[in-house]
């Protein structure tokens, strides 16, 4: 999947010297640009909203979880500008150390991208130019997806657009929800109902199983629970990303559906042990009735596997996802910012959205692109597109060593939540705001 939210691998370990190494790189900041854009190295002047194409040769990093979307944007662009993007695809254990070794030598790429939950500590390092005027004077700036918008604002400027998108959303099995007597046309709407279709189906015997998810895997939690909690309308952190309120009464209500789920043996075996590596094999096997899954695995399902596709909902109902991915911004030090940001805007226009992105199956950047003529020939993908609007994207400066680390709290959280009796969870939440506060 796109976003380090998922499956975690080396790259966890490699955050903390990745974030040292931007200490030292704040002092770019300095070399970069001014804001009125009048010098090339980054600015947010919006002379044109289209920026510059005059041939200029632009470098571009990207991680390895996206390849396959950068590089049909980039192939997409030099076959009809005069600009030409040199794409580095960087393996994503090692991208964080990358731009932050080449951040401390002010040897950044005109543009790279990140995953989105990393951005805060790009922005308040000053690696990336203001593009406030940029993003503000597009046609579509509001349709933008919101959630990557926010991620990348600091001290009330944007310095980042979305680049790719990865949402977490129910996945069901139609074929079994039909020999579970249930209607295979209306997915859960609520976790209560997502409970009750997981035990209907559950009963089938035989090796199939209700549902499964990560046990072990911190980045799974946040990408497929926290969107049940917004879905209730409570938030999981504070707005500074310093604190956790992951001690809910709607979060406890979210664990205790899972703790059930585990009790009643609803879940998949091997559900304790999953650390992420192969969490998104066990759905396309079509022995699981409903889980929650990463959207850009839509494309790799088993053609003959009929499976839809719904939001992520709340105790009660509601929706919501997690808008995970990458955001791409112009770095602070870049001497062609004019013809960076024509490639930024232009990845965002009509035309690359619709006949690049979409055309891929991927996820729209915009809103008022979730309906297009690729998406409307799949009605899940559609689904999908317009769940962006309802996502967020979490924000805190600490959130590869709170949450995507092994060792960190919120892993503890989780399985002392559904593996334990959940009577542990007020002091966990405490760990993991200490952890955020650090």
């Amino acid at each position: 999947m796109g976003s380090t939210t998922g499956p975690p691998g080396r790259r966890r370990r490699r955050v903390t010297a990745a974030v040292a190494l931007l200490a030292a790189a704040s002092l770019v900041t300095a070399c970069g640009s001014g804001d009125d854009g009048s010098d090339g190295g980054g600015g947010g002047g919006a002379k044109d909203a289209k920026g510059t194409d005059d041939g200029a040769t632009l470098t571009m990093w990207t991680r390895a979880a996206t390849r396959p979307q950068s590089e049909a944007l980039v192939k997409a662009y030099n076959a009809s500008h005069e600009n030409k993007v040199e794409l580095t695809v960087v393996p994503t254990d090692d991208y964080q150390a990358k731009v932050g070794a080449a951040a401390g030598s002010k040897d950044l790429p005109d543009l790279f991208a990140s995953d989105v939950v990393f951005v805060p500590n790009y922005t308040s390092s000053g690696l990336f130019a203001d593009l406030t005027e940029r993003i503000d004077a597009l046609p579509f700036a509001d349709d933008l997806a919101q959630s990557h918008i926010k991620a990348g604002t600091y001290e009330d400027k944007k310095y980042v657009v979305p680049h790719t998108l990865d949402l977490s959303v129910l996945f069901y099995n139609k074929d079994l929800y039909r020999k579970a007597k249930l209607d295979p046309e209306k997915p859960p709407a609520s976790l209560a109902e997502w409970d009750a279709q997981a035990r209907a189906v559950d009963k089938l015997g035989g090796g199939v199983d209700g549902t499964f998810f990560g046990g072990n895997c911190g980045g799974c939690g946040v990408f497929t629970w926290w969107p049940s909690i917004w879905a209730a309308g409570d938030e999981v952190l504070n707005e500074e990303g310093t604190a956790a309120t992951l001690d809910s009464a709607t979060a406890e209500q979210v664990y205790a559906a899972y703790r059930g789920w585990v009790r009643d043996d609803i879940v998949a075996p091997g559900a304790r042990d999953e650390t992420g590596t192969t969490w998104t094999g066990v759905f396309p096997k079509g022995k699981v009735g409903v889980m929650p899954m990463p959207s850009t695995t839509l494309g790799l399902m088993p053609k003959d596997l009929d499976l839809g596709v719904a939001p992520i909902p709340g105790p009660d109902g509601g929706k919501s996802t997690f808008v995970g991915g990458d955001a791409i911004g112009i770095s602070a030090t870049s001497k062609s910012a004019d013809q960076a940001w024509n490639f930024l805007a232009w990845s965002l226009d009509d035309k690359a959205q619709i006949d690049v992105v979409a055309a891929h199956k991927d996820v729209v950047a915009r809103t008022d692109l979730a309906s297009n003529k690729h998406s409307e020939a799949d009605p899940r993908l559609v689904t999908i597109n317009q769940l962006v609007a309802d996502g967020r994207t979490p924000y805190a400066l600490k959130f590869g060593q709170t949450f995507n680390d092994p060792n960190g709290p919120w892993l503890t959280l989780m399985r002392d939540a559904v593996f334990g009796d959940g009577s542990k969870v007020d002091k966990d939440n405490e760990a993991v705001s200490a952890s955020l506060a650090d």
